[in-house]
């Protein structure tokens, strides 16, 4: 048997977050251990558990569901690492977002495109997700698309990647 926090402040590398994420995939009490230390007011658990998170979350991803609105409230938080930030939003973006949430992502993510500090990853899968949620409420395409083009000279390649990638989806819808 695992114990999840002590395996997380054991080492930080991709095979160590792989092999929690592979643990916390065989049971949801397992998944539950894990989501409680990315839920952790501990900064350095959290940021470490959100790696794992993030890969279980790909690899389960019915198992994410019952923890949607704590991935919504972490990526509100700014009293956390920016990596349980960067892992909710990517997590997010690939997965079916409630509708009683849209409005809370919406609003969040919008605002993270919006701030010149915020990282690069969290802007990429901001931008993802809001072109996600497009499907629900195509009047926000009008606001992502105009953004996108304000921020295209201020902005990363990655994010120029990225928002192309989007305004192109948005051609074809």
């Amino acid at each position: 048997m695992m114990l999840i926090r002590e395996e997380i402040l054991k080492e930080h590398s991709k095979e160590q977050a792989m092999k929690i994420a592979n643990y916390a995939c065989t049971s949801q009490k397992h998944f539950k251990e894990l989501m409680k230390c990315f839920m952790s007011n501990e900064y350095r658990v959290a940021q470490r558990a959100a790696w794992s998170v993030s890969w279980a979350a790909r690899k389960q991803p019915e198992m994410i569901k019952p923890y949607i609105k704590d991935l919504v409230s972490q990526m509100q938080r700014s009293d956390i690492h920016p990596a349980v930030v960067r892992n909710s939003v990517r997590i997010l973006e690939q997965i079916e977002i409630p509708k009683q949430l849209h409005g809370e992502v919406m609003n969040t993510c919008f605002g993270f495109i919006e701030n010149p500090a915020s990282p690069i990853a969290v802007k990429a899968f901001s931008l993802t997700t809001l072109y996600n949620l497009t499907r629900f409420y195509p009047e926000i395409k009008q606001e992502l698309k105009l953004i996108i083009e304000e921020r295209w000279d201020t902005e990363t390649a990655a994010f120029r990647a990225r928002g192309k990638r989007i305004l192109k989806e948005m051609e074809k819808r």
